[in-house]
């Protein structure tokens, strides 16, 4: 897989659903990406984007469909998705008494990877996180465990990235760190999955899909704030 062209590739989002009870949380979500897109997921809260997240992450299960990438359904091979899949969840998934540098180690440690060259040169130097490496993240601002968050979830260099809310409630200098790399992520070839309330990430989107009662419907975004909030 590693020597096929990437170009050639897409990710397939294909018929996922899911129920809690009796309530159709997800109902036959479908939708493709190919290499550097951005597919943007818009909705009130609750309606269910972050469970598709959880879905495709592996956090939770799917009570059917596929999730596939050159054939593979990473739904079903976790070892594959493990390697192919970053997530950044709403919450903070780190070690809350390690410090900012403890953590990476952890993450990068298990992603096989060298974390000294990318302090240098890579994800944690660009979002910032080398200015705060030593600063535990139970003292960190929400800005701060957000970059530090991003970093850990692509140690691994993954080619899909699962983004759940990135930047809510971050200042505007956190916002425009984490949007350049995005726009990087997505140069080199990787594909983002972006589920977001925030106006100033849907022109990162190359499209945009509004999900409402467990459903997804396409949307073209024409910078209508109103028109978009009408529709949701």
């Amino acid at each position: 897989m590693e020597n096929k062209n990437i170009e050639n590739m897409q990710m397939q989002i294909r018929q996922i659903h899911k129920k809690f009870r009796k309530k159709n949380v997800l109902e036959d979500i479908s939708f493709t990406a190919k290499p550097g897109n951005c597919i943007g997921i818009l909705g009130e809260n609750g309606c269910g984007k972050s469970t598709l997240m959880s879905i495709l992450s592996g956090v939770q299960k799917a009570d059917g469909g596929s999730f596939t990438w050159d054939g593979h359904d990473l739904l079903k091979e976790k070892e594959l998705r493990s390697r192919l899949v970053g997530y950044v969840p709403q919450g903070t998934p780190l070690m809350q008494e390690l410090t900012a540098l403890d953590n990476l180690k952890l993450w990068y440690e298990c992603a096989g990877r060298d974390l000294d060259a990318d302090l240098k040169r890579g994800v944690p130097l660009m979002l910032g996180v080398t200015e705060f490496l030593k600063v535990p993240v139970n003292k960190m601002s929400g800005g701060m465990k957000k970059r530090l968050s991003i970093s850990c979830a692509v140690a691994h260099q993954p080619r899909i990235l699962l983004l759940d809310e990135p930047s809510a409630a971050l200042d505007l200098i956190c916002k425009e760190k984490i949007s350049n790399y995005f726009m990087d992520f997505k140069r080199r070839g990787g594909i983002l999955l972006l589920a977001t309330h925030d106006v100033q990430e849907l022109p990162l989107c190359d499209s945009w899909y509004i999900m409402k009662n467990g459903k997804l419907v396409p949307y073209e975004y024409d910078g209508n704030i109103h028109t978009l909030v009408g529709k949701l």
